[in-house]
């Protein structure tokens, strides 16, 4: 049985339990790499969020609010986090609630795209092809994108912004997490002409995976399909060739929806993300992935597992905040944690 993100939602305010039959990730060799340490919390709980690093402060914006743990809502808030002191700032509302936006930080603009509009009062999943760039305390719309958006991967590379996969609109209904499938579209941002074009599609659909950019090459891991699962997948995108290329995928069984990556010395780290199978899960295991052999490998474990995390990559550091501790809309967190090599 495959367990839907809006069912599990359900499911966890009800103390159900998903029982499917994916096999569980493997255990991780006994040689680990980093360092955590924990950091002063946001002022909220919340999680599927995709915040950005925009001159040296982590924006958040929007996401799925929780109390006691639990979801209740919408946020509108958008947050900055300064993490040299530890201190969170309210920066004003978006225009409207969103969970899932993506923010961007681009040639000294934070840009934000997509993500699921909700009714007065519910948690729906309206997905949203806007765009809107913030400046001197407000946002201003952009052309939108040429079809909805959500739980996509995007990324600053070169003189544009980069959107792939996720989940678009599979009819004319907009409402319901089950109204949506996978999608492999990869969409390309102008901001000097706020003009949408379209690029090389993935290589497979899947939403909710997670990468960075090393030595210009676009690297995207993990993520789930929503007919049968996680994905293991690991895609490399070179923009000058426009095209895709398979990479190592991620050790059997490591592929989870909802996990966050950014990338330290050439490397690429993989953090988190949820699965339901055997009553369901967060992963606690961290992946290295090195471009040199082609080659993954365990790094220290998350101090606290996670999905719908945001990571951003400031200095030497990973910084790992919100997310949710058990999966789909149980216990939200508020926890800000960070990850480095320099021990």
């Amino acid at each position: 049985m495959q367990l839907t993100r809006r069912k599990a939602i359900v499911a966890a305010s009800a103390g159900l339990a998903a029982a499917c039959t994916q096999s569980p990730p493997v255990a991780p060799p006994t040689t680990l790499a980093g360092c955590w340490s924990a950091k002063a919390p946001l002022p909220i709980a919340v999680q599927e969020i995709y915040p950005a690093a925009h001159e040296g402060i982590i924006h958040i914006c929007g996401g799925l609010l929780a109390e006691n743990g639990r979801v209740v809502g919408v946020g509108r808030d958008h947050v900055a986090y300064d993490p040299a002191t530890g201190i969170s700032a309210g920066l004003g509302l978006l225009p409207a609630p969103r969970h899932h936006p993506h923010a961007i930080s681009h040639k000294g603009r934070l840009y934000l795209f997509g993500g699921f509009a909700t009714n007065p009062g519910a948690v729906n999943w309206i997905m949203s092809a806007e765009a809107m760039a913030y400046d001197h305390g407000n946002w201003t719309n952009l052309a939108p994108s040429p079809g909805p958006n959500a739980e996509v991967v995007a990324t600053s590379l070169g003189d544009h912004i980069h959107i792939v996969g996720g989940r678009a609109p599979k009819g004319t209904a907009n409402l319901a997490y089950g109204d949506h499938a996978d999608t492999d579209r990869h969409f390309v941002y102008d901001p000097v002409a706020d003009r949408w074009s379209t690029a090389a599609p993935a290589l497979s659909a899947r939403n909710s995976a997670a990468g960075a950019v090393i030595d210009g090459q676009w690297h995207v891991a993990g993520g789930r399909h929503v007919s049968d699962g996680p994905s293991d997948a690991h895609e490399v995108y070179d923009p000058k060739e426009d095209r895709w290329r398979t990479a190592a995928p991620m050790p059997k069984g490591a592929g989870a929806g909802g996990n966050a990556a950014g990338a330290l010395g050439g490397q690429l780290y993989v953090f988190g993300g949820e699965y339901f199978h055997d009553g369901g899960k967060v992963h606690a295991e961290v992946w290295r992935y090195d471009p040199k052999t082609d080659a993954w490998h365990a790094a220290t474990p998350m101090p606290t597992p996670r999905h719908g995390l945001g990571a951003v990559v400031i200095g030497d550091a990973i910084w790992l905040v919100g997310g949710a501790k058990k999966p789909s809309g149980s216990e939200t967190s508020n926890a800000v944690e960070r990850f480095t090599l320099a021990c």
